[in-house]
């Protein structure tokens, strides 16, 4: 069982940068593949980054060259450093585990899920 929990959301202008954790708990979650996803009012959740237990990253065009995604295996933690923000990237911001790094940009192919941390992104 993997416990996630994410912190550094807020309240940013347009332009500015946030960077936000993901703490894994229960157990480490090296070999697992970790994603971060996002959900707007009204909207679906859409997919924002991955990061494969063999380091590979990857990004959803929205984000690609803004955000970058790592981790610290020594903390147990997964970050999602997010520049040059924009009042679309406003949401709740959710981190989520896995045990397979296939189909990493599906939300259903997840196992576990942090609570969410909330993005405001003012213009």
């Amino acid at each position: 069982q993997v416990q996630l929990v994410e912190s550094g959301g807020g309240l940013v202008q347009a332009g500015g940068s946030l960077r936000l954790s993901c703490a894994a708990s229960g157990r480490t979650f090296s070999g697992y593949a970790m994603g971060w996803f996002r959900q707007a009012p009204g909207k679906e959740r859409d997919w924002v980054a991955a990061l494969t237990s063999g380091g590979y990253t990857y990004y959803a065009d929205s984000v690609k060259g803004r955000f970058t995604i790592s981790s610290d295996n020594a903390k147990n933690t997964v970050y999602l450093q997010m520049n040059s923000l924009k009042p679309d990237d406003a949401a709740v911001y959710y981190c989520a585990a896995k045990r397979y790094n296939i189909r990493y940009y599906d939300g259903a192919s997840y196992d576990y899920w942090g609570q969410g941390t909330q993005v405001t992104v003012s213009s």
